[in-house]
């Protein structure tokens, strides 16, 4: 992320959705993207579903995703903390989506680092 950004105030949900469109999460066939965002900076974590999951999920099962990932990440156990809310939301998905023949992921689970 440019310093710039950083010193202008841009707050980590916004950037969140920011990145959600540049990396085309939304482009899934059930609409069923998800993304996690992290700035380890303040151990903050958000999670932007696309409309698809979300409608089935609801805002509070990501929150309690965000608040269990933020506990371990504020007592340092930074993978334990990512470990925990990607199998979290990869059981939502399975249960909400389960994978089809064709293939199990239509986007890469790479991680980014901006």
């Amino acid at each position: 992320m440019p310093l710039g950004e950083l010193l202008r105030g841009v707050q980590s949900r916004g950037r969140a959705v920011e990145w959600f469109g540049r990396l085309r999460v939304w482009d899934t066939e059930h609409n069923s993207g998800v993304l996690i965002y992290l700035l380890l900076a303040d151990r903050r974590v958000e999670i932007v579903a696309d409309r698809g999951i979300h409608s089935k999920v609801g805002t509070a099962a990501w929150e309690a995703i965000c608040g269990e990932m933020q506990r371990e990440f504020a007592r340092g156990q930074f993978e334990r903390g990512v470990v925990l809310g990607v199998r979290a939301i990869s059981d939502l998905l399975a249960a909400r989506f389960p994978p089809s023949g064709k293939g199990a992921n239509e986007l890469p689970d790479k991680p980014v680092v901006l």
